[in-house]
């Protein structure tokens, strides 16, 4: 009787054991069985973010771009009729769609507008560099909220509107991202602009489709983006001469150029052009100064200058700033195209449009191909 009691017991421990370990085994109730469950939504580019559907629910995870082994923020994105399940990974919840958003970027702005989910935008920073009728027409009328300057908001007006969320771009070491924080809203970190390729940053907008309820839309527009910028890279990937390009110009008597893993390098690279700072600045941009910029690119075939002007900018006018500018080929061969950023809204398109600049600027490169621009953002002067 004492050896059946005895092998009973042994079996309960046995039949209760692997219960007793697997919570032993888990920080949370937010197991590793969601994770079992979980299917990674497909993202072909962008590679700071990546995306994960747990049916009632997606997972959005933002990698450090700073420190590629952390995570800069966990988000889950969860309609506003389902409860909390105990059964996702640790995150900030954010009740979808969004219907009462803080938007910082006049860029992010443009996208959520495209996407039709104007009516949730309900405050703003940076007012004055919106260019959408829409969105300054509601500013003017007091319907959006101005939130001030993205560097130093207004947190009295941001915590009158008590927005369900706040877009933002993180900048390493943010103090101000940190103060926000504090409000207990949840903080969008919109990376994407650390992206390291047109397409990879454009794919972004799948994630806005999620937070605005506009996931088809989003997935639709992107396609198109894509099938448009692969099909001109297509065509310029067997070009036998690549010309090289030159961005911009001296500020502050430094001169920024693109390294090779940076978007306008990708972007020159895809349009079957060559960039003279590829083996010098493998990553990031760097900055350089006039005197080496023109002892590694005086021979530049094209050079693309972008400025932000009430009156338009010469090539004479351009050309007398700096006394290296008449030094380049470009500036000789008459290859100098200007984009004025206040009449042009290059910065406000291109983000998640890469393939109207690419397209413009393949164009130019390689007019032979009969590449037909989508539109004009530079032009000889």
């Amino acid at each position: 009787m004492g050896e059946l009691k005895f092998n009973i017991t042994n079996l309960k421990i046995l039949f209760f054991l692997p219960t007793l370990l697997l919570t032993l085994g888990c920080s949370s109730p937010r197991s590793s069985r969601a994770e079992d469950r979980a299917e990674e939504k497909e993202l072909r580019h962008a590679s700071l973010l990546s995306l994960k559907d747990y049916g009632n629910a997606t997972v959005a995870e933002i990698q450090n771009p700073w420190d590629s082994t952390e995570t800069l923020a966990t988000y889950i994105l969860l309609p506003r009729s389902v409860s909390v399940p105990d059964s996702l990974p640790d995150g900030t919840i954010v009740r979808i769609p969004l219907d009462n958003s803080l938007i910082y970027s006049a860029v992010h702005i443009g996208l959520v507008n495209e996407l039709g989910a104007a009516d949730a935008i309900k405050g703003v920073c940076d007012a004055k560099y919106i260019n959408n009728p829409e969105i300054a027409a509601g500013i003017a009328a007091g319907a959006i909220t101005d939130c001030g300057n993205s560097m130093t908001p207004d947190v009295e007006r941001i915590m009158a509107l008590n927005p369900d969320a706040i877009l933002l771009s993180p900048y390493e070491n943010s103090a101000t991202n940190a103060r926000i924080e504090k409000l207990g809203i949840p903080v969008i970190q919109c990376a994407d602009y650390m992206e390291v390729s047109p397409l990879a940053r454009a794919e972004w907008m799948k994630f806005f489709g999620l937070l605005f309820g506009k996931e088809l839309t989003a997935d639709s527009i992107f396609s198109e983006v894509e099938s448009r910028y692969l099909a001109v890279k297509n065509m310029t990937d067997s070009v036998s001469c690549r010309p090289s390009v030159i961005f911009d110009g001296i500020y502050a008597n430094q001169w920024y150029v693109p390294g090779k893993n940076t978007t306008a390098a990708v972007y020159i690279r895809d349009a079957g052009g060559s960039n003279p700072f590829d083996s010098i600045a493998p990553a990031n941009s760097l900055p350089l100064s006039p005197e080496q910029v023109l002892m590694l690119a005086q021979n530049a075939d094209f050079w693309f200058v972008r400025y932000a002007s009430r009156m338009p900018l010469t090539l004479e006018g351009f050309l007398s700033e700096q006394r290296i500018y008449p030094q380049f080929t470009a500036a000789g061969k008459g290859n100098v195209l200007f984009c004025n950023t206040i009449k042009e809204p290059f910065y406000d398109e291109t983000p998640f449009h890469p393939d109207i600049f690419l397209t413009e600027l393949a164009s130019v490169l390689h007019p032979s191909l009969g590449i037909t621009p989508q539109k004009h953002y530079f032009s000889r002067p």
